[in-house]
């Protein structure tokens, strides 16, 4: 097993439970883990033999231009498109950030995780 990460991927989406939120948009950051077998690409050096971070990245820019009210929300169909789309992939560990949050205080970012694996 292997794994691949792509850390502090930047976007400016829209997600919020306030209206303002829907139009305003803010900065967020996501850091994507993902477990699959790498023990053929070290050897053959064929990107056909791996996941490609360029289309890991696509997913999550993607879902992170689709508006939620929630985190949660988007990280579930980041989750479920890469189990979709790239059957190679054994578990996920994703982290998305919304960075300078609106809630009354000082906070640099709030950040939901969620894991999950293959079933």
């Amino acid at each position: 097993m292997g794994t691949i990460k792509l850390q502090n991927i930047r976007t400016f989406s829209f997600h919020g439970c306030l209206e303002e939120e829907g139009r305003i948009g803010s900065d967020y950051r996501v850091d994507l883990e993902i477990k699959t077998d790498l023990r053929k690409s070290s050897i053959t050096d064929d990107l056909k033999d791996t996941v490609d971070y360029v289309l890991l990245n696509k997913i999550v820019e993607e879902e992170m231009a689709i508006r939620s009210k929630l985190l949660e929300h988007v990280a579930h169909r980041i989750v479920t498109r890469i189990f979709k789309e790239i059957p190679a992939v054994s578990r996920i560990l994703l982290a998305v950030s919304k960075l300078n949050p609106p809630i009354g205080g000082d906070v640099e970012a709030i950040t939901i995780e969620m894991e999950e694996y293959r079933s």
